[in-house]
């Protein structure tokens, strides 16, 4: 025998699993709606009857006789029972029964809760006196009990009680529609599943799966998208693994190749003065009778190269101690205007071929070091003056925030190749080496900056201006 439960595919079975959940749930929603309307006409049912039990108690109270009062009342109910009874459970009155009950009627439901609350109602109950079933309704005013009831074969009864039939028919529609959209919803995912599936074989088989497979355009659709991609980026990894290998090595030996490399940029800065010097004394030496000029000339040289190898241990020094030892240099308050005057001020005796122009605040105080906080400055402005080939030097506060200032250190010199900008910040890197020599420098005073402006918490960058020169925007900490 065929299992019909296997040969179902998974979108019929969920399909099959929403019908039957579709049609429970309307079960259970119809049968709330039904006990609740019902428990709604129930109360309103004996509102009604309560209301006319206080009318005819009223009437009584006044002296008028039930009969009377029954008699003179349009009742709100066809077949309406209408008994008076003592607050001791003898039937005084009772227009239906042939003979008055004799047994006593404080066991009766509604009378019980009558004389505890002053009202009550019992829904449904067999008379033993009448051979019917009623819904009881009894208030007691203090004095009598009224009890109203109405018989479950009347038919004012079995209308106020009956179901909303126009309520369950839409149910029962808006059901059926929602089964049509489950169908057509679940064909859909099982297309998606059907698909995936496939594709699951084919990667168990290790068939080549290619990104571009085609699923519909929903959610289901995109995660197999996602999951075809990923195992295509997989098989593409897999074939990438021997060469991202060998790129593992490369970068490790390049990254011995830079460190050796600036190991011989910091042994050939210091060999070049180091033996220039030597040169100049050993001519002297061997040239005790050398003219006086020359001899002054020799001296000279040797005195640059010691002023420049003297620069260069400093600036090694002042990079290593700025990059080893930030969590022990010393901050404290700063008049950083100050530090900027002082430094241009000193820029205005080397260069007064040159235009200095200041625009900052007076008293700009911040927490930072002295003397690496004028290292910035003035590497900036020797850098200025002996590259930038320019005649003006510009320095202006753009903005302050509650963190930081900003500021913009500008020169109008030709500027660099656009290929240079990304490696100005680098030690030993100079756009122009022979130049850069003949000038004096070292090639770490922007390095210093650099790292000068990451110590106060801050950042750099430098441009080309469109109208020439560079422009370094930097940022430091209060």
């Amino acid at each position: 025998m065929v299992s019909v439960n296997n040969s179902l595919r998974y979108s019929q079975k969920l399909f099959l699993l929403l019908v039957l959940f579709a049609w429970a749930l309307l079960a259970c929603f119809l049968t709330f709606q039904y006990e609740r309307e019902k428990s709604f006409k129930v109360i309103q049912l004996n509102s009604s009857l309560q209301l006319f039990n206080a009318k005819m108690a009223e009437a009584i109270k006044d002296g008028i006789t039930p009969e009377e009062f029954l008699a003179g009342t349009k009742l709100p109910f066809d077949s309406l029972r209408v008994s008076v009874i003592s607050p001791d459970g003898n039937v005084k009155f009772d227009n239906s029964a042939a003979t008055l009950p004799h047994d006593s009627h404080l066991t009766r439901s509604e009378i019980s809760k009558a004389l505890k609350t002053g009202s009550g109602y019992t829904l449904r109950r067999h008379s033993e006196s009448t051979d019917r079933t009623y819904f009881y309704s009894a208030l007691y005013d203090g004095h009598t009990i009224v009890r109203s009831a109405i018989p479950y074969t009347s038919i004012s009864l079995l209308e106020l009680l009956k179901a909303d039939r126009g309520f369950i028919y839409f149910m029962c529609v808006v059901t059926l529609i929602l089964i049509v959209v489950a169908y057509f919803a679940t064909r859909k995912l099982g297309t998606n599943i059907t698909r995936l599936n496939n594709f699951a074989k084919k990667a168990e088989r290790g068939e080549r799966i290619y990104a571009d497979e085609s699923f519909p355009d929903d959610e289901l659709g995109e995660i197999s998208s996602h999951i075809v991609m990923l195992y295509a980026k997989l098989q593409e990894a897999n074939a990438e693994c021997d060469r991202q290998h060998l790129l593992v090595l490369k970068e490790e030996k390049e990254k011995i190749r830079i460190k050796k490399q600036l190991t011989n940029n910091i042994n050939h800065e210091l060999k070049t003065p180091i033996a220039s010097i030597q040169v100049c004394l050993e001519t002297i030496e061997s040239h005790p009778d050398m003219d006086r000029s020359k001899r002054e000339e020799f001296i000279r040289r040797a005195l640059e190269n010691c002023h420049r190898l003297r620069s260069l241990l400093t600036d090694v020094a002042t990079i290593t101690r700025m990059e080893d030892g930030f969590n022990h240099i010393e901050k404290s308050p700063v008049n950083l205007s100050a530090i900027i005057q002082e430094c241009f001020d000193d820029a205005r005796h080397k260069a007064p071929y040159m235009e200095f122009e200041i625009d900052i605040p007076a008293n700009i105080i911040i927490n930072g070091n002295h003397d690496i906080l004028k290292s910035i400055f003035s590497n900036l402005l020797d850098n200025a003056m002996a590259y930038s080939g320019g005649n003006k030097v510009t320095l202006c506060l753009t903005s302050e925030s509650p963190a930081d200032y900003s500021f913009s250190f500008a020169d109008n010199g030709s500027g660099v190749e656009n290929r240079h900008i990304q490696h100005l910040f680098e030690r030993f890197y100079r756009v122009d080496k022979g130049r850069s020599r003949s000038a004096g420098g070292t090639g770490l005073g922007l390095a210093i900056v650099k790292n000068a402006v990451i110590f106060h918490d801050g950042h750099i960058t430098v441009r080309n201006r469109h109208g020439g020169g560079l422009e370094f925007d930097f940022t430091l900490s209060k």
